[in-house]
C-alpha cells in the first residue's frame, strides 16, 4: 500500500485545500488588481461628476458669493469698474429692511407666492384626476393645456396685458356685456396684483398638471378596484387613496413651484413694471428696480434683497426636508 493511500481522508483533503491555496504571488496580484480596478471606477466617477461640479461652481456657486460681496460694499458704477468699493458690512440689509417698499414687497412676495401655489396646485391636481379617466379626445385636451406652459413667457404676458387693457380688453368688453363695469386691472393699486396672479396661475396649471398626472398613473389599478368592492364611493377613494399616495408627489411639486413663483420676474414686468406705485412689487421686481431700473443704479442694495429673496427659498426648502423626512418616519 503506498503512503498516498494509506493517509486518512482528513489528511487527504487537508493536503488537497493546501494544493489549491493561491500563492502568496497570486494573492498579491489579485489584491493589485482590484485596487486598480477600483481606481479605474473612482477616475470614472470623477470624470462624469467633474463637469457637474465645473457648473454648479461656475454658474451657482461663483455668482452667489459675488452677490454677496456685493451686498457688503458700496458699490456704485465708478467703483463697480475700478472694483474699490469700501466695506459697509451689513449697512445695505438696513437700508432694505427700514426702506418703505420693504413692507409692501414681501406682502406681495408672500401674497403671490402663496396664491399661485394653491390655484395652481388644486387646478392642476382637479384637472390630472379628470383626465385620469380615459375618454374620447382626452388626450388631444390634455395637449392643449400644455400650451400656456410652451409659450414663451413674454407671448403669455404680452396677451394677457391685451386682454386685461382697461380701454380694449376682451375681459372687460366681456364685463360689460354682461352688466358690469369694467376693471382697471392693470392701473388700478387693487386690481394690479390680482391680475399678474390671474396671468401666472394659467401659466403654472399644466406644469402641476403634467407632475400629478404622472403620479396618479403610477398608483395600482387594484387598489382602486378593492376599493370599489368595499363600497367605497368617488370622493371617498380620492381621500383615502388618491391624495394620500400622491404626497410624495405632490410635495415636490409644491417645492418646485414655490421656488419658480418666488423668483417670478418677466410676467409682473412686462404687465405692470411693479406699479402703480408699489402695489404689484415683489423682491425679484425691486431688485431690478435698484439695479438697473434707475438712472443710478443701487447695485449693493439690490444685491440685498436678491439675497434676501434667496433665504426666503432656503427656508422653505429646509422646511420641505423636515416635512419630508417626518412624512418617510411615519
Amino acid at each position: 500500500m503506498s503512503p498516498e493511500t494509506a493517509a486518512p481522508p482528513i489528511a487527504r483533503g487537508a493536503a488537497e485545500k493546501v494544493a489549491l491555496r493561491p500563492s502568496g504571488g497570486q494573492q498579491i496580484d489579485r489584491r493589485s488588481s482590484r485596487a486598480k480596478e477600483r481606481r479605474r471606477a473612482q477616475l470614472i466617477a470623477w470624470a462624469f461628476l467633474t463637469p457637474v461640479v465645473v457648473y454648479l461652481l461656475v454658474f451657482y456657486a461663483f455668482p452667489l458669493l459675488r452677490n454677496l460681496d456685493m451686498s457688503l460694499r458700496d458699490y456704485s458704477v465708478r467703483t463697480f469698474v475700478d472694483g474699490s468699493a469700501p466695506w459697509v458690512w451689513f449697512n445695505n440689509y438696513v437700508a432694505v429692511i427700514t426702506s418703505p417698499t420693504f413692507g409692501p414687497a414681501l406682502l406681495n412676495t408672500a401674497v403671490f407666492t402663496l396664491v399661485s401655489i394653491v390655484f395652481q396646485f388644486s387646478i392642476g391636481l382637479a384637472l390630472a384626476v379628470f383626465f385620469y379617466r380615459s375618454f374620447r379626445l382626452s388626450g388631444v385636451l390634455r395637449a392643449l393645456f400644455l400650451v400656456p406652459w410652451l409659450l414663451p413667457l413674454l407671448v403669455s404676458a404680452s396677451t394677457w396685458s391685451w386682454m386685461l387693457n382697461s380701454n380694449s380688453g376682451v375681459i372687460n368688453s366681456f364685463l360689460n356685456a354682461v352688466g358690469l363695469p369694467s376693471v382697471n386691472w392693470l392701473t388700478s393699486p387693487h386690481w394690479a396684483l390680482v391680475a399678474v396672479l390671474i396671468a401666472n396661475i394659467w401659466i403654472g396649471i399644466p406644469f402641476n398638471l403634467v407632475i400629478m398626472y404622472s403620479g396618479l398613473q403610477n398608483i395600482p389599478a387594484d387598489v382602486y378596484e378593492a376599493a370599489s368592492i368595499d363600497g367605497a364611493n368617488g370622493w371617498q377613494r380620492f381621500w383615502r387613496i388618491t391624495f394620500p399616495l400622491l404626497r410624495p408627489v405632490s410635495a415636490i411639486t409644491i417645492l418646485l413651484g414655490l421656488v419658480y413663483t418666488l423668483k417670478v420676474f418677466d410676467i409682473i414686468w412686462i404687465m405692470t413694471r411693479g406699479g402703480p406705485g408699489s402695489s404689484s412689487t415683489t423682491f425679484a421686481i425691486w431688485a431690478y428696480q435698484l439695479g438697473f431700473g434707475s438712472t443710478l443704479p443701487d447695485f449693493s442694495p439690490a444685491a440685498a434683497v436678491g439675497n434676501l429673496l434667496i433665504v426666503i427659498a432656503v427656508v422653505f426648502g429646509l422646511v420641505y426636508i423636515r416635512v419630508q423626512r417626518r412624512m418617510d418616519l411615519s
